[in-house]
């Protein structure tokens, strides 16, 4: 079985040599590695040279982050699509096999598991941890996501219910999953393990501002979908992480 793993960069030498590390790793022999680059002025293009196994590159301006991520999309050709941001890395070289384990079952659409937030500086050195736990969907009402960088999906999955919906900053992701598991109500496997490691300090969090602008999306992300979260669900979402600094 392929499997498509998407990597976005722009200006991201100080960490994508550790993301394509952890790719060209892994024991699951027929991946195909896909960087879209966002027309680096630093070394990130001379770093990602350095990766014969990177199967294409495609560098050219774009509109953001969950732009490249649909152009990485559109360009892969395996049954199985997955991203990884270029500050991120599996956890081991078992990863991939495991996913590939699981979408060896027909009826399973989606895949997700567990994920580590880590020092920028020291990967080993965890942070605060995200453990998923069973699919439920009802759990979205809760303010329950899976980790989006453990979230791998068939192709057919985009092919159906769509892209990243680029008029969203922060929430893209959300919204995706949102919209692929509650909406399209497509089935989901969990892998119960940590296979991301997560530099801490993401877009939505960085600031009081973000993260009142992506409450605002994560609303939006539902009235797009005409689905109807309970008062209390987009206030349960930023309360779920605090949490995960209890989670070893």
């Amino acid at each position: 079985m392929k499997i498509s793993i998407i990597t976005a960069t722009y200006n991201s030498a100080a960490t994508v040599r550790d993301t394509l590390l952890s790719v060209s790793g892994q024991h699951h022999t027929d991946v195909e590695h896909i960087v879209v680059d966002g027309a680096s002025t630093d070394s990130t293009l001379a770093i990602v040279g350095d990766f014969p196994h990177v199967a294409r590159l495609i560098s050219e301006k774009d509109k953001g982050i969950y732009d490249a991520m649909n152009k990485g999309i559109a360009a892969a050709t395996g049954e199985v699509i997955g991203i990884l941001n270029s500050d991120d890395v599996y956890i081991d070289g078992s990863v991939l096999s495991e996913v590939a384990a699981a979408f060896a079952d027909p009826a399973v659409m989606t895949v997700y598991a567990d994920l580590q937030y880590v020092d920028a500086a020291n990967l080993q050195r965890v942070k605060r941890s995200w453990r998923s736990g069973p699919f439920k969907r009802k759990n979205f009402y809760y303010g329950w996501m899976p980790p989006h960088p453990t979230f791998f999906v068939r192709r057919a999955v985009y092919e159906q219910a769509g892209l990243f919906n680029l008029t969203l900053r922060s929430a893209a992701d959300y919204e995706l999953m949102l919209r692929v598991l509650l909406k399209w109500k497509m089935p989901a496997y969990y892998i119960p393990r940590f296979i991301v490691k997560m530099r801490a300090g993401g877009m939505s969090n960085a600031s009081l501002v973000n993260r009142l602008r992506a409450n605002k999306e994560d609303r939006l992300a539902w009235k797009m979908n005409q689905l109807k979260p309970f008062f209390f669900t987009l206030y349960m979402k930023p309360f779920r992480k605090i949490t995960q600094f209890f989670i070893r």
